[in-house]
């Protein structure tokens, strides 16, 4: 039995090909955890890292506590199962199953009482004596089980095991090793590029595209509220439709326009979590419904489509066909009008008719057209609040409050702006009164629905707030994002500070005996590094570690302002940022600008600060990669 912890895990192979890009994951014991996703995204060159059989280039994996970057496959108490099967020709059923357990040396009566039991769980006893060639591909898949299931490891790893098979065994073998992971209680690693195998058989699922994890999800969470257009469509079969749209709030409603002029309406309570730059009709977004949430009807109001071709599959049926009522020149290409339906029990809709579409508004997704990113997340990122100025003060959500000295200078003669406000940056506080409309659940926390004339400020709030409340708050100023007239001005203030600086390392005799001391190098600041940091970065970069540049990173919460004979980094203070709750000096060392916390009575123009070398994240500067 045993957790798995995956963190900030690359791999780069030496002509730069990255093929694992910050793979981070924890996984539970007992776990059965399935890497999906098209050839090429890395899945099985994930698998092959947490297995061994290929270095990683940078991240820290551990089984248990204890890390095994360098261990040996044999010693990581892991097992694994190939697409292959990787059975020994030659070798009875027998042979194979108890090869690796006479490699250990185990005893013969322990060999045999384990492939015994091994056979009997997989219904195999009675080809113990047969040669793989004699058997079926899903029985000779079944002795592959059986010699992974024999070492009793802490771990299982699947490779597709099951690609080789035919639909119907596929079905089968799904449901038996799903039924053994039950059994076993073991931890499950399967990777496969079949999504019906992913949504039936995990409890967990990492869907990745190019080497980057999209997401990790419940199959039920991924169906529902998948986290970009690329893991909507790669879920679900017949997969999501998606058709470029612009929406316009009217009122309580919001009128979906597509393409063809088509519209359809969907009440604005289901997509009030979408911003309201997207709400004006003039930006463009992905609509996405899957063809199991529309229904189609002869007649009435909807989308307006000819039908093309109907796909018959027994009680269900996949209609294809166009948005609009006419075919046009017949293409292979994807217009961006083509439309599935997935119907039950329909025998009345034959191709060349025109029926209408309506999308079921429960069940509704909305994508940014540019970056692919969902507009309907479970905790939005951010509110917008207009702010009206007037002099020293600010009037947001219905009250006045002072206006921040750094938002002043940034509006300039703007007699108004706009607040990005991240519900993170919504604390209790005394400064502004709204009453709560409801309250969900998002992510083990509570997202509360704060009314705000008609629409919601979203806000993160604990236990003790009840629907009906009238929530008293305040704002971490320095997380809001300023803009006047649709410019931005001010930017959030981040939670780290990033600085470029170099690494080095001295050779000393301590008690007769040659040690390597590392060093962080970031203008006059020099901080030795953790001795398990610094052989990493030599490990990962070679001598050229010693050349290189490297960005150093550091919560902010972190730095110090340091007096006397403590180390620090010289800095020049260019000027300080008053946020209201908080003020920041932004300072100037070796040529880099940052801002720091300090109190506002500093008046010094120079000064050092220093931070714990355990507290620095090192980048790589020559290729987007976290070393440690």
């Amino acid at each position: 039995m045993a957790n798995l912890k995956l963190s900030h895990i690359y791999k780069v192979y030496d002509n730069g090909h990255k093929a694992v890009n910050d793979f981070s994951i924890d996984i539970a014991d007992r776990e059965f955890i399935v890497f999906v996703g098209p050839s090429g995204c890395g899945k099985s060159t994930t698998l092959r890292m947490i297995a061994g059989l290929e270095t990683i280039t940078a991240g820290d994996l551990f089984i248990g506590d204890t890390l095994v970057n360098d261990m040996e496959p044999k010693d990581r108490d892991i097992a694994m199962v190939f697409q292959s099967y990787a059975l020994y020709p030659h070798m009875t059923v027998y042979e194979n199953m108890a090869f690796g357990l006479r490699n250990r040396k185990m005893p013969e009566a322990e060999i045999k009482e384990r492939v015994l039991k091994a056979a009997k769980m997989l219904d195999i006893e009675e080809y113990l004596d047969r040669k793989p060639k004699e058997m079926s591909g899903g029985q000779r898949q079944r002795v592959a089980l059986g010699r992974a299931l024999v070492r009793d490891p802490k771990v299982f790893l699947l490779d597709e095991p099951l690609s080789n098979l035919d639909a119907k065994l596929r079905a089968a073998m799904r449901t038996e090793i799903t039924a053994l992971h039950k059994s076993l209680n073991t931890t499950f690693i399967y990777v496969t590029h079949d999504q019906v195998e992913a949504m039936t058989m995990g409890t967990r699922i990492v869907v990745m595209k190019l080497g980057y994890v999209q997401q990790i999800d419940t199959p039920m969470n991924l169906y529902n509220e998948p986290y970009n257009k690329f893991v909507a469509g790669f879920i679900g079969t017949p997969q999501m439709n998606f058709f470029d749209v612009r929406l316009k709030r009217e009122g309580d409603q919001v009128k979906v326009i597509f393409s063809n002029n088509d519209t359809i309406m969907i009440p604005y309570e289901k997509v009030s979590k979408i911003h309201a730059r997207y709400l004006n009709g003039d930006v463009p977004v992905t609509f996405g419904i899957r063809p199991e949430h529309i229904d189609l009807k002869k007649d009435g109001s909807g989308l307006k489509l000819i039908v093309t071709n109907v796909e018959r599959l027994g009680n269900e049926s996949n209609i294809h066909g166009k948005l609009g009522d006419h075919l046009g020149e017949f293409t292979m290409k994807d217009d961006g009008n083509n439309i599935i339906v997935k119907v039950i029990d329909r025998d009345d809709i034959e191709a060349g008719d025109i029926v209408y579409a309506e999308p079921n508004p429960n069940k509704v997704h909305f994508f940014d057209a540019e970056t692919e990113v969902t507009l309907m997340n479970k905790i939005p990122p951010y509110n917008t609040g207009e702010a009206v100025l007037s002099g020293d003060t600010m009037e947001l959500y219905g009250q006045k409050v002072p206006l921040p000295k750094v938002f002043k200078a940034a509006a300039g003669q703007a007699g108004s702006i706009e607040l990005s406000i991240p519900p993170q940056a919504i604390v209790p506080g005394r400064d502004f009164r709204l009453q709560v409309g409801r309250i969900e659940k998002a992510d083990d926390r509570q997202l509360a629905y704060l009314k705000n004339g008609d629409s919601y400020v979203f806000a993160l709030v604990d236990d003790s707030v009840k629907e009906g409340d009238m929530y008293n708050f305040s704002l971490l100023n320095e997380k809001l994002g300023v803009s006047v007239r649709g410019n931005e001005v001010l930017k959030a203030v981040e939670d780290e500070v990033a600085l470029t600086g170099t690494f080095s390392k001295t050779e000393v005799k301590e008690n007769g005996s040659r040690v390597l001391h590392f060093f962080y190098n970031i203008g006059d600041y020099t901080l030795e590094a953790a001795p398990e940091h610094g052989y990493k970065i030599n490990s990962i970069d070679g001598d050229s570690c010693y050349k290189n540049t490297y960005k150093y990173t550091v919560d902010r919460d972190k730095i110090r302002l340091v007096t006397g004979s403590e180390p620090g980094l010289s800095a020049h203070v260019k000027e300080q940022l008053d946020y209201g709750n908080v003020c920041f000096a932004k300072a100037e060392a070796n040529g880099q600008e940052f801002l720091i916390k300090v109190d506002r009575e500093l008046k010094d123009s120079d000064i050092r600060i220093a931070f714990d070398s355990r507290d620095v994240s090192v980048y790589s500067t020559s290729i987007e990669l976290k070393l440690c």
